[in-house]
């Protein structure tokens, strides 16, 4: 008897020992295996559409929830519910009257310009039931890059909201004249070669059309094309597989969400974000979403107390304008538990936490057109996610050495790569079949956490977009007065990512016109792609590759009593560029200046 108590103290000892020394040396142990175990057993579940004759789609899933669910409400917009039921019988319309009156058929891309709205989710269902793949086109792109995103993806036949119509002014009879069909979402059309929808879509049947129409065999078969500003040019058109909408889909559900939260979409849905897992993510748990057609800092909670919204998607920009929102005695009264998103900073991070509740916040970090995630399940306070052995064995990547100045990669003397030391900052790499540069300067800690540092090359992020330089400076270049301009990002105090920042050369014999080039960027920029700043140059640095040197540039900012060249900043109220004062400097740092 006493060795049996013996034998079961010291069995106790070392199972206390060890679940200290676990605690102690691998904190996160048992939440990064039970993490990993979802992840497996998902990914198995689709590799086994491998093994049979038609793939589970997003659609289909959706038609699933729709049969098991009708009556549950699947979308809140501006006030109304629109079930699930409600959504599957207006897509089956949208299908009819895409299959029978507008021709489309299985294998046509169709391009989508459409702000948030259930009818986008309609128009959008109802294509793929007619077995066709979707461009979504960014509502804010101009002209010649809307232009170019028709030549990107081969689509014939463009579908545009009825509030978006305006978008196409300039450019309807290059459309027409491209045998271009355009459907818009009215009951009546001005321009006798726009179709119209709405007037067919009550009249429609809303049976299902043929099911054999929908139906893919491959994982790989592309269903959407969602544009990325890129690295370099006009916008790219990233393929969107139904294995990467499908991954994208379990997002939620990986985080711990489920058929009973509520989610709150303020992005726009031709973005990845809200698109694939937000409302992926909805329909892959039975869950409800609320749908806005913009994001409002004032309307948020207020929002969120309404519809008791569990689980919110943001970009960093976002919580940063809740936090300047003013304080209230009810900042904490809500019921949202969970955040999703990516691009949020540290500072902003604290304090949100601290104002409304201890939210957690789930950072991913991933590209549009990239092959590779990380996920910070934890909820660590600065990081995008998590990685540890096992998941450097299912996902490969590497953090490189980088050259700032040279702007490339850092290699040793037979031209390889180097790899960083934990806690050092590098270029994300990673691995398919070949390597793919993210473009992105990470950081890896001790613990394994993954930390954002900066992007590098062509391209900066501002207002949650993706701004690609090379575009903006093929668009500033036409106009006459200017004869070289090198475009870059400048980090603003109190501000997500960086402002667009432009300097030029004035041609010979020319003066710079800041109304002239304010009307240039107001008619053919983006918003987030204007540059606030421009600096005027005698001459533009390269580097030793005769590329613009743009690391002197960055680092030097906008400080105009650091800098001897005239600078200018976009002013929206005088509709023109002006000098930047040293009291115009001080208000953006202040904050008291709107960018």
């Amino acid at each position: 008897m006493t060795l049996s108590l013996g034998w079961f103290s010291a069995l106790a000892a070392g199972v206390f020992s060890a679940h200290v020394l676990q605690k102690l040396l691998f904190p996160y142990f048992w939440r990064d295996l039970l993490f990993l175990m979802k992840v497996i057993r998902y990914g198995v579940r689709l590799e086994l559409f491998k093994f049979t004759s038609s793939v589970c789609t997003v659609l289909d899933r959706f038609i699933q929830q729709a049969q098991r669910i009708p009556n549950k409400p699947f979308v809140i917009y501006d006030g109304s519910v629109h079930t699930y039921r409600d959504v599957e019988q207006r897509s089956n319309r949208l299908a009819n009257v895409f299959f029978d009156r507008v021709g489309l058929r299985k294998g046509d891309c169709v391009a989508l310009l459409m702000s948030n709205e259930p009818d986008f989710l309609c128009v959008w269902f109802g294509l793929a039931k007619v077995g066709c793949s979707v461009a979504f086109l960014n509502t804010n792109i101009k002209s010649k890059s809307l232009l170019h995103c028709f030549n990107c993806c081969g689509a014939k036949t463009l579908i545009v909201g009825s509030d978006l119509f305006e978008c196409l002014d300039g450019i309807i009879t290059s459309l027409l004249e491209d045998n271009i069909q355009v459907w818009a979402m009215n009951s009546q059309s001005e321009h006798t070669e726009v179709h119209t929808l709405l007037d067919k879509i009550n009249t429609a049947s809303d049976q299902p059309v043929p099911a054999v129409l929908r139906v893919t065999t491959s994982l790989k078969s592309p269903t959407l094309y969602i544009f990325t500003s890129g690295t370099t040019g006009l916008p790219k058109a990233a393929v969107i597989t139904h294995l990467q909408s499908l991954k994208a889909a379990a997002g939620f559900w990986a985080f711990g969400a489920t058929e009973d939260d509520v989610v709150y979409i303020p992005l726009p849905l031709y973005h990845s974000a809200a698109s694939l897992i937000g409302i992926g993510g909805t329909i892959e748990l039975g869950a409800t979403c609320v749908l806005k057609k913009k994001f409002s800092a004032s309307q948020f909670w207020n929002d969120c107390r309404k519809h008791n919204v569990t689980i919110f998607q943001y970009i960093g920009e976002l919580c940063r304008y809740l936090c300047n929102q003013p304080k209230t005695e009810v900042d904490k009264f809500h019921k949202v538990r969970m955040g999703v998103g990516n691009g949020l900073r540290q500072d902003v991070w604290r304090e949100f936490q601290s104002r409304f509740g201890n939210i957690k916040m789930c950072e991913v970090y991933g590209s549009t057109e990239g092959n590779l995630c990380f996920m910070n399940h934890i909820g660590k306070i600065g990081a995008v996610g998590r990685s540890n052995f096992f998941y450097r064995l299912l996902f490969k990547y590497e953090l490189v050495k980088y050259d700032m100045q040279k702007d490339e990669p850092v290699k040793d003397e037979c031209g390889f790569c180097q790899r960083v030391e934990r806690g050092e900052t590098g270029l994300l790499l990673s691995k398919g079949d070949a390597y793919f540069i993210t473009g992105d300067l990470m950081a890896e800690d001790y613990e394994g956490f993954i930390c954002f540092r900066d992007r590098v090359g062509d391209t900066f992020r501002w207002k949650g977009e993706n701004v690609a330089t090379t575009e903006v400076t093929e668009i500033l270049g036409l106009v006459d007065f200017i004869q070289e301009v090198n475009v870059y990002g400048v980090e603003i105090p109190g501000h997500e990512g960086r402002a667009g920042m432009a300097a030029m050369i004035i041609r010979p014999a020319h003066t710079f016109d800041g109304k002239k080039l304010f009307e240039h960027v107001m008619r053919d920029l983006p918003t987030y792609a204007r540059p606030l700043f421009i600096r005027l140059q005698e001459f533009m640095e390269m580097t030793s590759t005769f590329k613009q040197q743009k690391f002197q540039l960055v680092q030097s900012g906008f400080n105009p009593s650091m800098i001897s060249e005239p600078l200018y900043v976009l002013d929206y109220q005088q509709k023109n560029y002006i000098p930047l004062t040293d009291s115009i400097y001080q208000s953006i740092l202040a904050g008291e200046r709107k960018l």
